[in-house]
């Protein structure tokens, strides 16, 4: 894997991970994290996928991990328009867009946008998140999402809460949770996601509604659920919203992991991975 930046729908810089190296010309995958998140995430995703013959790129998105972090361009269209920089920079024509929580939603609105671009999307426990339907106001929903204050905390401490508190996650997945923060010189961290930012996102978020598209979506899309043993009504709810979207769309389907974390894809990624070249060997994304 290398490091390297691509330019953006207004200039902003772009951090790619780009896994290409070496790959069949198989169609390729795009890797849209999450709010507050990073393309490490997808390292073990990512590593299998290539492994498989499939050139890979996942992207920090604006505002997190290497990418810059302008004042503007946190709203649906801008990161929409990320995206297709992203594809226009690789050159490619067709892709199969993955996206996590927020980046589910994402990659929903960019089928809508662009489905001459797509060969498939996927989103991994998001595509379908209506906040507004979850919180009854926003002051509600900005309570309860904001990050936790954890600027200033040693990195050694963060990390041995992350182990603790995901005991069944391989290394790489706690590495690339821990790429969430820049690590300072005297040890402790700082979110490279700023709150302004933070909040903008998720302003966006809790106004947006992904059901307004599904009728229009000729994209085949596949929904990864992470069905949560200790959040019964949210899990249920995501259940509820997730079978709405598949018998609305034109090409649906769903995958559910349960007792999974919301980051299933660095809690579980062999066994995503294969969910994803399962649709692709059986021809449900074409």
């Amino acid at each position: 894997m290398i490091r390297r930046s691509v330019v953006g729908a207004d200039g902003a810089s772009l951090s790619v991970c780009d896994w290409r190296e070496g790959t069949a010309p198989a169609t390729p995958f795009l890797l849209v994290h999450g709010l507050a998140s990073n393309a490490r995430l997808w390292d073990g995703v990512a590593r299998r996928l290539t492994a498989a013959g499939h050139p890979v790129v996942a992207v920090d998105q604006r505002g997190h991990g290497r990418s810059a972090k302008p004042d503007v361009g946190y709203d649906t269209d801008t990161v929409c328009a990320d995206l297709i920089a992203v594809l226009d920079d690789l050159g490619w024509q067709r892709s199969i867009a993955v996206g996590q929580s927020w980046g589910g939603n994402v990659v929903v609105e960019l089928a809508a946008r662009h489905p001459e671009r797509l060969a498939g999307i996927c989103g991994i426990d998001g595509g379908t998140l209506r906040l507004a339907d979850r919180f009854s106001s926003w002051e509600e929903c900005r309570a309860a999402l904001a990050p936790p204050p954890l600027m200033g905390t040693p990195a050694e401490v963060v990390r041995q809460r992350m182990e603790a508190m995901h005991p069944d996650w391989p290394p790489e997945g706690i590495d690339g949770a821990m790429a969430c923060f820049e690590v300072r010189a005297d040890g402790t961290i700082a979110p490279w996601l700023s709150l302004e930012h933070h909040l903008a996102i998720l302003a966006s978020l809790y106004a947006d509604d992904p059901a307004r598209l599904w009728g229009s979506i000729t994209v085949p899309t596949l929904f990864v659920g992470a069905a949560d043993a200790t959040q019964v009504a949210w899990t249920a709810r995501k259940r509820e919203e997730t079978a709405t979207a598949v018998g609305a769309l034109a090409h649906g389907r769903a995958v559910w992991f349960e007792g999974a974390d919301h980051d299933v894809h660095a809690q579980h990624p062999a066994e995503v991975t294969q969910v994803l070249l399962d649709q692709v060997s059986d021809g449900f994304w074409r």
